[in-house]
């Protein structure tokens, strides 16, 4: 039986698959060098990591292998995963009532078939109180999301407005990546946990 692969450690990433979607989820992360390449463009990475994740895991030949990478881009800069919790007040601070944008690269490999694309969202926070950075850093949070939070936990409170998919600002839009995997001859639904049961 065919399985549909995550090939990331990303827990949010496996919640939309498996208790948004209903979806059997195997997660096997890729070990893949994220570093940016001189010159790269925001969207060109995404796309080139996402398409390294799915080829980089060992899997049978016909699991459906699915993967992304996530950017947050503010005034022309790529925000990483804040290391400290002084770079993410930093990073919250920058984005406090203003517009950002985030990318998330996704690539899905059925075989020898496979394709990827990049989902854009526009986000706007409202303007933030100290007292809010600081009570949002202190939970930990930000420190292993780009950009400094994750929509679907507390920080989604800070949000005034989405032009896009909310699942694209998580880090892996579900329109978009359904159309991928029609594209290699597959089905999400075919992966539903009460379809394999």
């Amino acid at each position: 039986m065919s399985r549909l692969v995550l090939a990331s450690a990303s827990p949010r990433r496996r919640d939309l698959l498996h208790d948004r979607l209903g979806l059997e989820v195997v997660v096997v992360p890729a070990d893949v060098d994220e570093s940016p390449r001189h010159g790269e463009s925001p969207s060109a990475m995404v796309q080139r990591l996402a398409r390294r994740k799915v080829s980089a895991v060992e899997v049978e030949p016909d699991d459906l292998v699915v993967a992304a990478d996530t950017v947050v881009i503010s005034d022309g800069e790529v925000l990483g995963k804040p290391a400290t919790d002084e770079r993410a007040t930093m990073m919250l601070r920058g984005l406090s009532g203003r517009e950002h944008s985030v990318l998330t690269g996704v690539a899905v490999k059925l075989g020898p078939q496979g394709a990827s694309g990049v989902e854009r969202t526009k986000v706007r926070f409202r303007r933030l109180s100290p007292s809010e950075i600081e009570g949002y850093v202190a939970t930990g949070d930000p420190l292993d999301k780009a950009g400094g939070y994750g929509i679907q936990g507390i920080a989604g409170a800070f949000v005034e407005h989405i032009e896009g998919t909310e699942t694209g600002v998580i880090g892996l839009p579900l329109g978009r990546l359904a159309v991928l995997v029609a594209s290699v001859g597959a089905n999400l639904m075919d992966y539903r946990r009460d379809a394999i049961s």
